[in-house]
């Protein structure tokens, strides 16, 4: 539903899911904003506010998550 290009409303996610609206709320601000990593938008409209993901977020590798330079040494 939020990678839907017109996105979902927080009443939408609490009906398909049967979660009230606090428990969508913490589900965008821990999973998907801070486990996921992914960009969350938002968009008031006259019918309300419209969420959806945008993109992710991006970080460079650390070096030595590739290994290579303890390699390199050995």
């Amino acid at each position: 539903m939020l990678r839907a290009r017109g996105g979902a409303t927080i009443a939408a996610i609490a009906r398909a899911t049967g979660w009230q609206p606090h428990s969508v709320r913490g589900f965008f601000a821990g999973v998907v904003k801070k486990k996921l990593g992914l960009t969350l938008e938002s968009e008031k409209t006259k019918s309300g506010r419209i969420y959806r993901i945008v993109r992710a977020k991006t970080s460079a590798p650390s070096p030595s998550a590739s290994g290579t330079a303890e390699q390199a040494d050995s």
